[in-house]
């Protein structure tokens, strides 16, 4: 795995990005709009450096009213078509009459950001509101890489892209935090007509996917495909573990961290039995503290792996459509000095703000 190209931060580096600079009632709409949406992610916002930040409050209102307007669209409507409409515009820097709109669109110009990635996030939503199924892992993988693997190499194309490899393994962790929330909200999703879980590894488990959902219970048939889960999201954060000690040195930390805190959900949800049909897992305060803490020490101690792995298949798009604008863009990373518990505060709620406000959403649509 070779190592970034990345500028130095230097005041008289000519490649480092300003805070985007766009009308301030713009600006505050967005953060009332995340302030609304999530209170979590709000403050996570605000330890963000400038350039960062408000970079992410636009980035955060655009999909935040993407992904409702297609989870909410009625059966007649065409959120898709309107979505892809603006999105059209917002590249021309013609941005439709909405504030969201128009922060996206001074984020396109300034960073150049690719169309394939926001293209395949509301891929990903589309699937959720027309109920697809997954019948096998790759599946599943396919899934992941829209959903959460498009919006790490947002962030990281904000920060500053990477090599190929890099950019692999942290689209790879993305799916393995996905593939952790799936194995964590089997009951919630399924309470709400959605089942995640790989419907080959059900039907070998002796579970019928349609008659299961019907009528959703804790087994250990389910158990056991739970199990299956997070072993394969244990692999890929093994898998996209080497790709840290490819990052600048001040990102490295950061990084571990959020990848062993995530993956604490499972061994958590492990350590409880397994049962995500009738609670809901989650890792104490206390726990994500210490393992911040680890994450300093071990850091040190990571190397890039000797034997580069193929991409994850359902990555491989992503990947490849960001290395090719980097190079036609000249498109530079760059890395600020961030303390390390302000840089795992927002991956983490990054990657847990649309779980959240799905959770949000649909108990508010259950009492209404």
């Amino acid at each position: 795995m070779s190592q970034p190209e990345f500028v130095s931060a230097t005041p008289e580096a000519p490649h480092v990005p300003q805070a985007l600079n766009f009308d301030s009632q713009d600006l505050q709409a967005c953060v009332a709009m995340m302030q609304g949406g999530s209170k979590t992610f709000f403050a996570a916002s605000r330890l963000l450096p400038p350039r960062v930040r408000t970079a992410a409050i636009a980035l955060y209102a655009f999909c935040r009213v993407a992904d409702d307007l297609v989870d909410e669209a009625d059966a007649d409507d065409s959120p898709l078509e309107l979505l892809q409409a603006r999105l059209d515009a917002i590249y021309a820097n013609t941005p439709h009459d909405h504030v969201e709109d128009h922060a996206m669109s001074l984020l396109v110009q300034q960073y150049k950001l690719p169309r394939h990635l926001l293209d395949a996030l509301i891929e990903g939503f589309a699937w959720d509101a027309g109920g697809r199924t997954y019948d096998s892992i790759e599946d599943l993988h396919d899934y992941g890489a829209r959903v959460a693997g498009s919006v790490g190499a947002m962030m990281s194309w904000i920060m500053g892209p990477q090599s190929t490899d890099t950019l692999a393994r942290a689209c790879e962790l993305g799916v393995a935090m996905q593939l952790t929330n799936i194995a964590r909200d089997v009951g919630h999703d399924a309470s709400i007509g959605r089942l995640y879980l790989p419907r080959q590894w059900l039907v070998e488990a002796g579970v019928q996917p349609e008659a299961w959902l019907a009528r959703p219970s804790f087994t250990p048939a389910i158990a056991q495909v739970v199990t299956r889960l997070l072993d394969e999201a244990d692999r890929l954060y093994k898998q996209a573990h080497s790709g840290i000690a490819a990052l600048p040195p001040d990102c490295r930390a950061a990084i571990c961290a959020a990848s062993m805190i995530y993956a604490e959900i499972g061994h958590q949800l492990r350590r409880e039995g397994l049962d995500s049909v009738n609670k809901r897992t989650v890792v104490s305060t206390t726990r994500k503290l210490m393992l911040l803490a680890s994450a300093w020490t071990q850091v040190h101690w990571i190397r890039v792996s000797e034997h580069i792995p193929a991409p994850l298949p359902a990555i491989e798009g992503l990947v490849h459509g960001c290395q090719a604008i980097a190079q036609q863009t000249g498109h530079k990373a760059y890395f600020p000095n961030r303390a390390m518990p302000q840089r795992v505060a927002w991956m983490l709620d990054l990657f847990e703000r649309r779980e959240t406000e799905r959770l949000d959403r649909n108990a508010l649509r259950q009492t209404a």
